[in-house]
């Protein structure tokens, strides 16, 4: 008899049907048989050879081999623009959770923010024989939408909008979360406004949250004092003449407040860690010189200074809704792209108002 193969995990080996089929002395197809539970076709004999060969040798199936027989993998593409960016992991984790509980995997694919390689995680993930996709990109790449439509595989968008795609979209009501963000500022008695954001160009969420802030200072003289906003876009290259140039916009900011108090609005936890970085530079502290509010609530955020106020996106039903609507998609659902937008939740701390204040208010 041939020299039995090495156990599973065995200096990083993994035993094989063929290893098992030399040490019980049978072909691969008497193997195959007693793994697939066809042990009637077999002699007792046999089918007691090949169980102590496979227990001699630890082997088992590949479950990617076991899907592929089966036609299903049951694995979920799922690609995100930066899984630095808190808000990607826990997307992700309530997407995994509902696959999960649905007896799906999910399989992850880190842009690291390039854009040009959205086709090439597509084109990878597909190569797995995931069944399906959730996106969480740029949404920069307009071939994104033909290489889905190549694949033949449901899509579903979260946060980001590819244009020309028609796949159900999961989203953050970002006008509306905006405009509760203004009306606290507004409340608090902020007049002067600065927006930092990084580049809103070509990504349908920067894009909303930016033209809902413009429209709401423009509006705002009808309820109340107007409010003066600006827009200021924050890079990712050259860290140091970046962090410099966000220092200068927020001294700029609160001399044109004229002495009234001024206030920044920050797009994501990573642009609210720039300016926090810019205000230690300045030797400023949130809710003293400068208010500070900011999209997402890191787990940092109350820590900071006097905390700083937030507006909470609920992720984590995102990532599970996101998931539902797939599998539901990989079920059968054939209905026209559904459009679901969640809302927000204000969380108030010290950089927007006194010790007083409520800790919590809902949109």
């Amino acid at each position: 008899m041939a020299a039995a193969a090495a156990p599973s995990g065995a200096a990083g080996t993994r035993a094989t049907i063929a290893d098992v089929a030399r040490e019980a002395g049978v072909s691969k197809a008497t193997v195959s048989r007693f793994l697939n539970h066809r042990e009637t076709l077999l002699s007792p004999d046999i089918a007691m050879r090949v169980e102590r060969a496979v227990a001699a040798l630890g082997y088992s199936p590949s479950p990617m081999a076991q899907a592929l027989k089966r036609g299903r993998t049951r694995l979920i593409g799922l690609v995100v623009a930066d899984v630095t960016n808190p808000y990607s992991v826990a997307v992700l984790r309530g997407a995994e959770q509902a696959c999960q509980e649905a007896g799906y995997l999910v399989m992850l694919f880190n842009l690291g923010n390039d854009s040009g390689r959205e086709r090439e995680a597509m084109a990878a993930l597909a190569s797995y024989q995931v069944e399906g996709f959730i996106l969480n990109t740029l949404g920069r790449d307009p071939g994104v939408a033909a290489e889905a439509l190549r694949l033949g595989r449901p899509v579903v968008l979260v946060d980001r909008r590819h244009s020309s795609m028609q796949a159900d979209f999961v989203s953050l009501d970002n006008a509306q979360a905006m405009r509760t963000v203004l009306a606290h500022l507004q409340a608090q008695g902020y007049r002067q406004l600065l927006y930092v954001t990084e580049p809103v160009r070509g990504v349908s969420s920067r894009t909303e949250r930016e033209a809902a802030f413009r429209e709401g200072c423009h509006q705002s003289g009808h309820e109340g004092p107007a409010l003066q906003g600006q827009t200021f876009e924050s890079q990712d290259d050259a860290p140091e003449a970046q962090l410099q140039a966000l220092a200068e916009a927020l001294q700029a900011c609160r001399q044109q407040a004229g002495g009234q108090p001024a206030a920044v609005l920050a797009s994501n936890s990573v642009v609210t860690l720039r300016v926090c970085a810019a205000l230690a530079r300045l030797g400023w502290q949130a809710g003293r010189e400068l208010g500070l509010v900011g999209f997402d609530d890191p787990d940092w955020a109350p820590f900071v200074g006097p905390g700083i106020s937030t507006l909470a996106q609920p992720t984590h039903d995102l990532g599970r809704l996101a998931a539902t609507c797939l599998l539901e998609r990989l079920g059968g659902l054939s209905l026209a792209p559904r459009q679901i937008l969640l809302p927000g939740q204000l969380r108030v701390r010290g950089s927007t108002a006194g010790p007083s204040a409520s800790t919590s208010v809902g949109t």
